[in-house]
């Protein structure tokens, strides 16, 4: 069965057909060519396909696009200035953030997420906002480091 979808993806709208068992994570990567949304676990576990479905984090492997008929879907790319890299790409890039950078783009479009809501989030805040999203290479600390710098810059102050 095919389900006819009109939805806004990086603020561009897009209408296509697809088949009602498509997830929204094939849709993004096959369909659009958006392949800064990754695909791990698929069982919503690791975070590497987090992206902002009106404006809150969502697992994209879970949700099947025919769900988000006249939703605003928000991915890494589009999160990422024509000009450059965000300040939250740039401290990720800055703090050593990231190694293979397989989780990068679930853990920027989360941090993104939790700075929309909070510019200065403690230390636990940053922690467990991510706390669903998996790394197999860094540990973590630099990823929470990157979040701290990226807040900062976006309230106006040197970290």
């Amino acid at each position: 069965m095919s389900v006819a979808l009109r939805l806004t993806v990086n603020s561009r709208t897009v209408e296509r057909t697809v088949s009602a068992r498509r997830s929204l994570a094939e849709f993004l990567r096959e369909d659009l060519g958006l392949t800064g949304t990754h695909v791990g676990c698929e069982h919503g576990v690791c975070g590497a396909c987090t992206v902002l479905v009106d404006g809150r984090s969502a697992r994209s492997c879970l949700l099947l696009a025919a769900q988000l008929d006249g939703a605003t879907v928000t991915t890494i790319e589009g999160l990422t200035p024509g000009d450059g890299l965000s300040p939250l790409q740039a401290a990720f890039r800055d703090c050593a953030a990231l190694q293979c950078g397989f989780c990068t783009p679930g853990m920027i479009v989360t941090a993104h997420e939790l700075l929309a809501e909070d510019r200065a989030p403690t230390r636990d805040a940053i922690r467990e906002a991510l706390s669903g999203n998996l790394c197999m290479c860094t540990g973590y600390v630099n990823i929470v480091r990157a979040v701290e710098r990226a807040a900062a810059a976006l309230r106006g102050e040197r970290a």
